[in-house]
């Protein structure tokens, strides 16, 4: 791997209708300052997984870090991303650390996000092997934008939860979200998140909704709280929430595959190749994560933002972003800060935050010129989406399938069954000329 980027031009300037590619850089302070850039993109969405979910939120900005380091690795420079918390683990996590009938409820959920990362790795050196086009079978985009979609919309009654807690706090909240958006220009405005974030803690900090006794107590420097995955063959009843946890794999492949094809598109189609590394990337990352008690991680569409806006597309940028993360984890008062912020707060951001995921869900449809005049394509999002929105739930022994599993598996089920008789009898045309772009981002906005 190749350590010595290239300067570009002076270091200083990036001419009209000029990038700077992955293997360069600008002079070592404009990139020190573009790795702070994507550190603050990336934050907002990150640091909001652990404070939904429950988990140490300075373990998991420490393994995102370390995740992201992995992914330069792994994909030898040639691929910039900041890998973060993935918000399609959310729904899953909250149903583990709901569990009352396992010993160690996080280490059940993280047993979940262990698995997901082996299987994401694995899938990650079939695609290497293959290529992608057996995805594009599996998840076409009326599948994908279903998965997507139901994921998001599973999440509607934590958001309202949350909200009706602090009711004026979340208010706040939601507006300066929403405002923020369209009210700044650039960086600021794609960080509308960690804007309506920091104004509802302002607001409730006046309220008097803060504690600030923990964050008065926390050191400044010390290791995250690291937390193992339970042993399965030990408590047996963890098996029963891994389900769950199984479609979350199809989301982080879409927006891994979404990532490469955005990022290529924009500096060197040959960075398509490298799609099995950052899946197996993203899947090592994942699996590390998951093991000590972070989170699992994906890749970033906050961060391409920040590239679009830059041209600046230096991988050594995201090495600046991954030792900035891993820094921030080491500090418990930082951690200390985050697990202060308020329901209210909470429930304003999740209101527009998990719309926003099903939303994208439904971009990809759009994206994809998706016809739902055919039968297959209604009976498909139609059917996956009720019975994610409703959280249907279906056991087995001791084995649980709840909403988002059960939709996901209605999604690919349905699409490949009537698209199977279609071709049979005749009676519809199966055809999809679509391709599943516009993923990336899936189970994040801003």
């Amino acid at each position: 791997m190749n350590f010595s980027w290239t300067l570009h031009g002076d270091g200083k300037h990036v001419l009209p209708g000029q990038v700077v590619a992955p293997g360069e850089r600008l002079s070592w302070p404009r990139t020190i300052g573009l790795g702070a850039q994507h550190v603050i993109a990336m934050f907002g969405a990150t640091f909001l997984v652990p404070i939904l979910t429950g988990f140490p939120p300075a373990t998991t900005v420490f393994f995102s870090g370390i995740g992201t380091i992995l992914f330069l690795v792994i994909t030898q420079n040639k691929v910039p991303s900041y890998l973060g918390s993935s918000f399609a683990f959310i729904a899953p996590i909250t149903a583990a650390l709901a569990a009352e009938n396992v010993a160690d409820p996080m280490g059940a959920a993280l047993f979940g996000i262990v698995v997901v990362g082996v299987l994401l790795a694995a899938i990650g050196l079939i695609v290497q092997w293959l290529g992608t086009g057996w995805i594009d079978a599996l998840m076409p985009p009326v599948v994908a934008g279903a998965i997507v979609a139901l994921i998001g919309f599973n999440l509607a009654p934590a958001a309202r939860d949350n909200f009706m807690q602090e009711p004026l706090t979340a208010f706040v909240t939601l507006a300066a979200v929403i405002i923020s958006s369209v009210l700044f220009r650039g960086l600021l405005g794609r960080m509308s998140i960690l804007v309506g974030v920091v104004l509802g803690y302002v607001v409730a900090a006046l309220l008097g909704q803060v504690d600030y006794a923990p964050i008065e107590a926390a050191a400044w420097v010390g290791l995250p709280t690291f937390h193992l995955p339970s042993n399965p063959f030990v408590d047996a009843s963890i098996w029963g929430y891994l389900p769950a946890f199984l479609p979350v794999v199809l989301v982080l492949v879409a927006e891994n595959v979404g990532h490469i094809k955005g990022v290529a598109q924009m500096t060197d189609a040959a960075i398509n190749r490298s799609t099995g590394r950052a899946l197996f990337s993203d899947g090592l990352a994942t699996t590390i994560a998951g093991f000590f008690g972070g989170s699992g991680t994906t890749t970033y569409g906050e961060n391409i933002g920040v590239m679009a806006a830059t041209r600046v597309y230096s991988t050594a940028a995201y090495w600046v972003a991954g030792l900035v993360a891993i820094l921030l984890g080491l500090s418990p008062k930082f951690g200390a800060v985050v697990n202060t912020i308020p329901p209210g707060v909470l429930g304003g951001v999740t209101t527009a935050l998990y719309g926003l995921i099903g939303i994208i869900g439904v971009k990809i449809w759009v994206d994809n010129r998706v016809d739902f005049s055919r039968p297959v394509n209604q009976f498909t999002a139609a059917t996956a989406l009720i019975i994610g929105i409703a959280d249907f739930t279906f056991a087995i022994g001791g084995v649980s399938f709840n909403g988002i599993a059960l939709g996901t598996i209605a999604a690919i089920v349905i699409f490949h069954v009537m698209s199977a008789i279609g071709r049979a009898r005749g009676t519809d045309d199966v055809r999809d000329t679509s391709h599943p772009e516009g993923t990336e981002g899936a189970d994040r906005a801003g």
